[in-house]
């Protein structure tokens, strides 16, 4: 524990704020964070995926506030974050030109999946 706030409340609110800064992100480092040429609004699709994003962020930091009263949310996203770096790596790979995807969205969705994995399999401290 950190006070009266365990890791896994930290990680929460962490990862949600960043979830929720995807936008910004994508200003700052495009070719780490976007599939698309132009601005982040010029895609339909990346503005979805912003909101959906932006949402799930916001109820992250919500369940820092009772991570074991949400662990099928905090579960979604360490599965999801899997599988979404994992189809990106593939696609990448095959794509010269989204190769900064290697360095930029698919290790922070792994280290994501890692850091909430490994803290919702660590016994809570009493």
């Amino acid at each position: 524990m950190i006070g009266r706030y365990s890791y896994l409340q930290i990680a929460l609110v962490a990862f949600g704020a960043v979830f929720c800064l995807v936008y910004p992100l994508a200003l700052v480092w495009p070719s780490g964070w976007m599939w698309h040429e132009g601005p982040p609004a010029a895609s339909h699709y990346y503005m979805m995926i912003i909101g959906v994003y932006a949402t799930l962020g916001l109820f992250l930091i919500r369940a820092a506030a009772d991570p074991q009263a949400h662990r099928s949310l905090i579960w979604f996203t360490i599965w999801s974050s899997l599988v979404h770096a994992g189809i990106m790596a593939v696609q990448a790979t095959g794509n010269p030109e989204h190769m900064g995807h290697m360095t930029g969205d698919v290790p922070a969705l792994l280290l994501v999946a890692v850091v909430l994995g490994l803290l919702m399999r660590a016994k809570p401290q009493s």
